[in-house]
């Protein structure tokens, strides 16, 4: 595997806690764990911001995947709409702006996948 392809960013977008806990997080805590791929990035988009802010359970999911190493963003554009920003950045979560670090990733060659 070459060094672009090593490098998963997950997109999360989905206000639903059953994808985000079912699917999402599941597959990218174990893409980190188990070293399917060396870099993992989950990016906070959308209405996940507001059920990530509101949702204990999700938030102690988030936790888990930050110790294993997954680094975990979210965009503050959404997060300000949601009025969840302050509380997103309690969670230790990078809150910035999304944009050009998802197009660089898009540009470096990295994998995305999109729940």
């Amino acid at each position: 595997m070459n060094e672009t392809t090593n490098k998963l960013a997950v997109i999360w977008s989905s206000g639903d806690p059953e994808v985000a806990q079912k699917v999402c997080f599941m597959y990218t805590l174990n893409a980190k764990k188990q070293g399917w791929f060396e870099d993992v990035v989950l990016i906070v988009w959308g209405p996940s911001a507001k059920l990530l802010a509101e949702n204990e359970d999700l938030q102690a999911d988030v936790k888990k995947m930050m110790d294993a190493g997954v680094v975990v963003e979210a965009c503050i554009a959404c997060a300000n709409m949601y009025n969840v920003a302050a509380d997103l950045k309690e969670l230790d979560i990078d809150v910035r702006p999304m944009g050009i670090p998802l197009t660089n990733y898009l540009k470096e060659g990295w994998r995305t996948l999109n729940f």
